[in-house]
This record gives structure tokens, C-alpha cells and sequence, in this order.
């Protein structure tokens, strides 16, 4: 059996190639070069408009217009502008545990999604304990996967900080912020 690049040098030699297909080649190579730098180019450009979009949306115009007591604003072509709050968080591998104690011990266990090789649903965590032990005791190897889903746990953060629970911010990553809402 003959080896591949020998075959691909001896298809070669028998093509020959034109002056031409060879600039032509190059001629898109280089095209598609350059389409490239543009299009990395344009993402910075779009970064940096979005950075700028975010500075005004959220920080800019809601602290002017909180400065000068409105919470709404319309424009002279009825697009209305107004302020507002919005919520974040995370839970991270090193705070998981104390989140999922908090979560549990506030009567939210209930929204903590539980996997062990098969799909646990909220408030099955004690089924899914019992059938991991019972595996592991077989000699099964498992892995489980416990998570919140994120909009889930956002509203959660929102729920809680606005009837002031002592939910603990730092924990849950949590970040309150204003936005404006545009409305045309």
C-alpha cells in the first residue's frame, strides 16, 4: 500500500499548476487575510460600543436622572425612557455549598435541580441521596450534578432583597443594578 503524501506529490507532478490559478490563489488568501483583521477590528468596534451603551444604560442615565428625581422620561418623537432595577447573580464552585445551605434552610431548596445519572426534579433530593448510596454500595462510580437554574436564581435574588430577607449578597455574587428601559 503506498503512503498517502506520496500519492498527494505524484498527483502533484502530473497536475500541472498555471501561473495564474497560482495568483489567484494567493490573490484569496490574502483576501480572506484581511477579511479577518476587519472582522476582528469590527468585534473591538462592537465591544466598545457595547461597553459605551452599558456605561450610559446603566449607570449614566439613571444616576442623572435619579439626581434630578424622575424615574421616567419621553423624547420629543414619544419614546419613552425609564429607570429600571435589575438583578444578578452566581453561584461559583467555591460558595456552591453554603448557597445550596442558604437555599435549603430559607424553604428554597425546592428550586436546587439534583442529577445523578438520571433527572432528579426540585425537591427530590433525598430520592436522589437514597438511590446514589444504594449504586455507590453496588460498586457504580457516580457523579452528581447539582444547579440552579440562573433565571430561576434570579428571581429568587429579586424576590428576596425586595422584601429584605437576609439573603446573603456576597455569596450569591449578587448585583443590583438600574437600567433604562427604551419604549418607542
Amino acid at each position: 500500500m503506498t503512503n498517502i503524501l506520496d500519492q498527494m506529490e505524484k498527483d502533484a507532478e502530473e497536475k500541472e499548476i498555471k501561473s495564474e490559478d497560482l495568483k489567484s490563489i494567493s490573490a484569496l488568501a490574502k483576501d480572506l487575510k484581511d477579511l479577518e483583521a476587519q472582522m476582528e477590528e469590527q468585534q473591538d468596534v462592537l465591544n466598545n460600543l457595547k461597553n459605551k451603551y452599558r456605561q450610559i444604560s446603566e449607570e449614566d442615565l439613571p444616576s442623572k436622572l435619579e439626581e434630578v428625581g424622575m424615574s421616567e422620561f419621553k423624547l420629543s418623537d414619544g419614546t419613552s425612557i425609564s429607570v429600571n432595577r435589575f438583578y444578578s447573580g452566581r453561584i461559583t464552585e467555591e460558595n456552591r455549598d453554603q448557597c445550596f445551605h442558604w437555599l435549603e434552610e430559607n424553604g428554597l431548596g425546592d428550586i436546587i435541580k439534583n442529577t445523578v445519572s438520571a433527572n432528579f426534579g426540585r425537591g427530590e433530593d433525598e430520592s436522589a441521596k437514597t438511590l446514589m448510596t444504594s449504586l455507590e454500595k453496588d460498586g457504580y462510580s457516580l457523579m452528581q450534578k447539582k444547579w440552579v437554574e440562573p433565571m430561576t436564581l434570579k428571581a429568587v435574588i429579586k424576590e428576596q432583597v425586595e422584601k429584605g430577607s437576609d439573603l446573603p449578597l456576597d455569596t450569591f455574587n449578587v448585583y443590583v443594578g438600574r437600567k433604562i428601559k427604551v419604549k418607542k
